[in-house]
């Protein structure tokens, strides 16, 4: 159970920590950018990806997700419902090919690549993964997220370790910046709702993917964490060095590159992982929102994204951030206060339905130990459960019945 929600947590940091946190462009905009004030803004939004990533992967595990609308249409009127999901259809789309220009940004920086080549590398992987179950596609998304969290902290530890700075100086140069916002308060409000838009969809489908719910809510909460800890190192990092790297499209990558030539290329091939993490999950969690439970549509919807998506790219990483970034925050502002009131709502439903489903394993499991025995009164009991669960009971009874199997089989 723990490998499975530090699983939850780092597919959920790998979702989320795409071409912004690791390239750094996004952070130079909306906290380096207020020098010495971008503190404050760092610390309100590791509290919001805690508290919201708690929120956003229960919702989806207590609802048994499989796109967004299945928790939409459960927790908002029906026409807000449908003003979030047409947000989420379109502003996914377009952050896609952000992370797709962010891809051959990344490339072309460092090994002087054609930028439509790196974004084409990356739109063809995006459709190679898909054909994946979705079992590896987890894996996938969570393979590179501890390898960026350790090269982020040593990037830091190398840059304050021995190094004195003209602080005055560089929160003179940084506060020179262009930033999308008005106050570094706003800013990490904006700055968290667009990682929510970006991940909400593929959120609430990793939260739909696990049946304990306290498994889903571990999962949010630490990945939220994760990312915490990665913002505070990264803008640490970039605030520091923001005198020579105040032009770069990827300055992470910039400061990486003064370190060791090595390092660049390992960093380089770790921004592209992750770019990619991103442009999967905001690819495949808008396919599956339109082609339902048809993997045939699925892919022939996908494909048209992807295609779609990397003519769209050729605007440009830098300039698309600055443009699309701050009117998709303020949108998503609307998203996450309909999950705010959902979770205060259905607090107490969530609650009595993880006792629920913690008892359904508890009697499941009765099967699989031979020091107790399996009678018709837990049966009946299993089955009075399911009936009682916000989940069609043959689909709860069924999926109790994997997760039990699945976890003996392990053991």
């Amino acid at each position: 159970m723990t490998k499975k929600y530090l699983k939850i947590a780092l597919a959920y940091v790998g979702v989320i920590v795409g071409a912004g946190l690791s390239s750094g462009q996004d952070l130079m905009q909306y906290f380096v950018s207020f020098g010495r004030q971008g503190i404050i803004g760092v610390i309100l939004l590791a509290v919001l990806n805690i508290v919201f990533g708690k929120i956003i992967v229960t919702l989806g595990c207590y609802y048994d997700s499989d796109s967004h609308q299945d928790v939409l249409e459960q927790v908002a009127h029906p026409i807000i419902t449908k003003i979030i999901d047409f947000t989420l259809i379109v502003s996914g789309f377009i952050i896609f090919f952000v992370m797709i220009a962010g891809a051959g940004a990344n490339l072309h920086q460092q090994f002087d690549f054609p930028s439509w080549l790196g974004a084409l590398i990356c739109a063809l992987l995006v459709i190679i993964v898909s054909f994946m179950d979705f079992d590896k596609i987890t894996s996938v998304l969570g393979i590179f997220t501890p390898i960026i969290i350790v090269m982020i902290v040593a990037i830091t530890a190398y840059t304050y370790i021995g190094h004195s700075y003209d602080w005055s100086n560089i929160y003179h140069v940084a506060e020179e910046l262009p930033s999308p916002m008005p106050n570094v308060i706003l800013s990490a409000i904006n700055y968290y709702s667009l990682c929510a838009v970006t991940g909400v969809s593929m959120a609430f489908v990793l939260g739909g993917s696990v049946v304990r719910i306290g498994v889903a809510e571990k999962g949010g909460a630490i990945g939220g964490a994760l990312i915490g800890v990665i913002v505070l190192c990264a803008y640490g990092a970039l605030l520091a060095n923001v005198e020579s790297i105040s032009t770069a499209e990827i300055p992470m990558l910039a400061i990486v590159a003064s370190i060791n030539p090595v390092f660049a290329h390992i960093y380089t091939f770790t921004i592209f992982a992750l770019i990619f993490n991103t442009a999967f999950s905001l690819s495949y969690a808008l396919a599956k929102r339109l082609s339902g439970n048809d993997n045939k549509k699925l892919h022939i919807i996908l494909i048209t994204v992807v295609v779609v998506g990397y003519l769209c790219s050729f605007a440009g990483f830098k300039k698309l951030v600055s443009l699309m970034y701050p009117v998709l925050g303020y949108i998503g502002i609307l998203l996450l206060g309909v999950l705010l009131a959902a979770w205060i709502r259905e607090k107490q439903n969530i609650m009595k339905e993880k006792m629920l489903r913690r008892k359904m394993i508890a009697v499941e499991k009765k099967k699989y130990d031979d020091e107790q025995e399996y009678t018709l009164k837990d049966k009946k009991l299993f089955k009075k459960l399911a009936e009682e669960s916000v989940l069609d009971a043959s689909d709860i009874k069924q999926e109790v019945k994997d997760v039990v199997k699945e976890e003996q089989d392990n053991n």
